[in-house]
């Protein structure tokens, strides 16, 4: 089997690539990136290639599945370049691989997707997926469910697959996602928890987090499988203030939800930290995800509980983990930060 991975040497990507290294049905995997990594992975052949402008067609020739993980979040001041890549770019992968008769598509969808929903109960697959209006990265997921809607209609023979995760954690992944949604003002001695005595107590701040590994077993399990359609990835227990305050050692302290989305606008306003406030908006709005789909049909299990991904990740944070792929890299930072301040907080790196 021949596997071509397109957004290789991200946090779910490198997780794939570990995943299919270790699976002997696989032969071949074709890891695509902007940039090649320092690490090599076993029967891997890495091609570098931008999704916006590169022709994709010779690479994705050949291939009986293609793994569709690449997705910008920064720069989140700036949509027309993130849509480029998110929306425009999916939209030309989708398009080679119909041009390179690839017979199995398995794309990265997100929690992000789904339409307002219950925090009090936990929603299947066929939950509206019309997503969070205030968000960008919820748009852009929306319009690439509907890129998929179209391709399904267009290519009936072609087996799609859309994975619709929680918030996916590793520790390998931890300077990244500092990166991403923190900023280069966090210190990492903050995150100790002595150093942070409260949490915020606020209604509908409840979700679901999965272990960046699990994810890439689902993949692997997925691309083996004749399955179709979507499948939701969340591990038990949903996370909300009482298990924040646990893992942190902290104590919960209400608040309004007006209050903590009014910081998140003013900290980006005044380029303190790089999260646009519709991420706030999105993690009151989307539901509570049931993952029996993936559970029956894919007998995936996951490993880890979703507290256990969180505090993975933040114990990494603290250290300064990081792995030996361009976007996990401190080296992505610049030293003392000084690349991440020098895309004003919240550019493409």
């Amino acid at each position: 089997m021949r596997v071509v991975v397109v957004g290789a040497t991200g946090n779910v990507g490198t997780s794939v690539l570990e995943s299919l290294e270790r699976e002997s049905q696989v032969d071949e995997i074709v890891a695509v990136a902007r940039r090649s990594p320092a690490r090599e992975f076993a029967r891997t052949r890495f091609e570098p290639a931008d999704i916006v402008s590169s022709d994709l067609v010779p690479i994705l020739r050949g291939a009986d599945a293609v793994v569709h993980l690449a997705w910008l979040i920064q720069p989140g001041r700036t949509e027309s370049i993130t849509h480029r890549v998110n929306v425009a770019g999916s939209e030309r992968v989708f398009g080679a691989a119909v041009e390179a008769g690839v017979p199995a598509v398995v794309y990265a969808s997100s929690v992000g997707a789904y339409s307002p929903g219950p925090k009090d109960r936990l929603v299947d697959e066929s939950w509206p997926t019309e997503g969070i209006a205030s968000s960008f990265y919820s748009r852009h997921k929306v319009a690439v469910e509907r890129a998929l809607d179209r391709l399904e209609h267009e290519q009936p023979s072609l087996r799609v697959v859309r994975m619709r995760p929680g918030l996916i954690f590793k520790a390998d992944a931890s300077t990244e996602i500092r990166r991403l949604f923190a900023g280069p003002f966090l210190p990492r001695a903050l995150l100790r928890p002595q150093l942070i005595p409260v949490v915020p107590d606020v209604d509908r701040l409840r979700f679901q987090a999965v272990h960046s590994h699990d994810v890439g077993d689902a993949y692997r399990r997925a691309l083996l499988s004749d399955v179709r359609g979507a499948f939701n990835l969340a591990a038990d227990p949903p996370i909300g203030p009482p298990e924040l305050a646990d893992i942190l050692g902290a104590r919960p302290v209400k608040l309004p939800r007006a209050a903590l989305r009014g910081a998140a606008a003013a900290t980006f306003a005044m380029r303190l930290q790089p999260s646009e406030p519709g991420w706030v908006d999105m993690a009151f709005a989307v539901p509570l995800l049931d993952s029996t789909r993936a559970r029956t049909e894919l007998g995936w299990q996951p490993a880890h509980t979703g507290t256990e991904a969180l505090s993975e990740l933040l114990n990494a944070m603290r250290q300064g983990s990081d792995y030996a792929t361009p976007p996990l890299a401190r080296s992505t930072s610049g030293p003392l930060r000084l690349r991440e301040l020098l895309t004003r907080i919240g550019g493409r790196p």
